[in-house]
């Protein structure tokens, strides 16, 4: 019975009669179960975003790999499109990048040979060079001669070697250029226009000019070519060989009969003289 007199029902369900800090058995009871059943929910939820993402990636890919089977068709399509000539160009271009290719690289055993030469091998050392014949000096003045004098002398022996002139008229010649000039190259103080042309001295000898003081009125040739060493020369010789037997003559003897002096014996006394410059110009047996 109850405080206010009535009486307890049996059947009546039972309450709770005490509360907890977190509430009745009950109600912990109620809250689990709607927690197990939010976190069941939300693995499902991530399982099928997972399964999604998944699909999605395998929808990409496929879709790159047509997109790619595609580009390539289109490639090849555009080959097929070119034309024959086109085609053999690139070809061509082609074939000339191999060749330069392989011409920039030396194989590997040429360059090994080459590197295995020896200096000393005929085929790879360097020629030799080759050293020119040393030119002759000119002879030294002799018998008294200075440097002039000994040059006309050498153009008297030069010009008559080129002549074919014997030896013995060579000393004819510059015997009979020492008598005449003492082998300078003179002009004539009467003719003013031989002082024109290279001379060492001027005389006084009539129109006489040159090495052999031969005059242009008697006809020896002009007056320009008898102040030419190798004129004059050419003049003398060629009038000595008109001489009959001239070189068995004495050497005065030959002279004079080329240059009819007013002093016929006046030459031979230069014949040692003579003789000693050709040979110092030309040595015997040459």
């Amino acid at each position: 019975m109850r405080d206010d007199g009535t009486l307890d029902d049996p059947y009546a369900p039972s309450r709770p009669t005490a509360d907890t800090e977190d509430g009745t058995s009950t109600e912990r009871t109620t809250t689990a179960s709607r927690l197990r059943a939010y976190a069941r929910d939300l693995t499902g939820r991530r399982r099928a975003q997972l399964a999604l993402a998944t699909g999605v990636v395998c929808c990409l890919g496929l879709t790159a790999v047509v997109q790619v089977r595609n580009e390539d068709a289109d490639a090849a399509t555009r080959s097929g499109s070119l034309s024959s000539s086109e085609l053999a160009q690139r070809a061509e271009q082609q074939r000339a990048s191999r060749s330069l290719d392989r011409t920039a690289a030396p194989s590997t055993s040429a360059a090994a040979q080459s590197a295995s030469a020896s200096p000393a091998d005929p085929d790879t050392s360097a020629p030799a060079r080759k050293v020119a014949p040393a030119r002759p000096t000119d002879p030294a003045p002799v018998a008294g001669l200075d440097e002039d004098q000994m040059e006309n002398a050498e153009a008297i022996v030069r010009t008559g070697r080129k002549m074919g002139v014997p030896r013995r008229g060579l000393v004819i010649a510059v015997a009979t250029a020492m008598q005449e000039s003492n082998l300078y190259n003179v002009a004539s103080g009467v003719l003013p226009e031989s002082q024109d042309y290279p001379h060492q001295g001027v005389g006084w000898d009539h129109d006489s000019v040159g090495l052999f003081q031969q005059r242009s009125s008697s006809g020896w040739g002009p007056v320009e070519r008898l102040m030419d060493p190798e004129f004059a020369t050419r003049q003398f010789l060629s009038a000595l060989e008109q001489v009959p037997g001239w070189q068995r003559m004495r050497l005065t003897d030959a002279a004079q009969a080329v240059q009819v002096s007013a002093y016929p014996e006046h030459y031979q006394q230069h014949e040692w003289r003579a003789t000693r410059v050709v040979d110092a110009i030309v040595p015997a047996g040459r």
